[in-house]
């Protein structure tokens, strides 16, 4: 049996049972404003941004896995990561960590400093991270308003590592899929590994 799809509640169980602290999600928004979880701006043919949540249901009666749906089942067990794909719906993403604030801890992570500037307009407490996989956009985190910074791990080098650390920040990296990398990063010390194996990920931690 493989793994269960990609930001399905069933992937997330499944990557807490083979013992990861937690996992990264991806968040778009639909035309009505509700924030769901796929990584694609398509889901089966329909366009998110365009159709109503109640329009984003399966032939099978499957429905596309909501925000609401992990901070209930998973936000007091597991360590969140929940990067926004989309700009356009912060207000919302805020209202829903203040109703259902994880129990654990979590951030709001994006690749566009626009929308993490805006979270950080909107609550200041917030918890955020930078993700980067473009050597023009690395030196920015410096500026933003950020706890985490989240480079592709082929960016991540020892002096990086360093720095962050040194401006009191965090430094998580992705997505990192064999176990000679795993051992690598981690003797660096980095903060946190993100991988598309979650049974890989944990048993070369299990093997040291």
């Amino acid at each position: 049996m493989g793994m269960p799809v990609e930001n399905s509640l069933a992937a997330f169980e499944y990557a807490l049972s083979h013992g990861c602290d937690g996992f990264e999600f991806d968040v778009r928004h639909t035309r009505d404003g509700h924030n769901v979880l796929w990584h694609d701006p398509d889901w089966h043919g329909r366009q998110i941004a365009a159709t109503d949540y109640s329009g984003l249901v399966d032939r099978d009666g499957t429905r596309l896995a909501a925000l609401d749906d992990v901070l209930t089942q998973f936000g007091q067990r597991a360590y969140l990561d929940i990067e926004l794909k989309v700009p356009g719906n912060e207000e919302a993403m805020v209202a829903a960590l203040r109703v259902n604030p994880p129990q654990r801890r979590f951030i709001v992570s994006s690749f566009f400093p626009d929308i993490l500037l805006r979270l950080h307009d909107l609550d200041r407490s917030l918890p955020l991270g930078f993700i980067c996989d473009r050597k023009d956009a690395l030196n920015m985190w410096r500026d933003l308003p950020v706890e985490v910074i989240l480079p592709r791990h082929d960016f991540v080098r020892p002096p990086l590592i360093d720095e962050v650390h040194q401006l009191g920040r965090q430094i998580m990296t992705w997505t990192v899929n064999s176990p000679s990398k795993i051992r690598q990063l981690a003797e660096w010390g980095v903060d946190g590994l993100i991988s598309d194996d979650p049974q890989l990920l944990c048993q070369t931690f299990d093997t040291e």
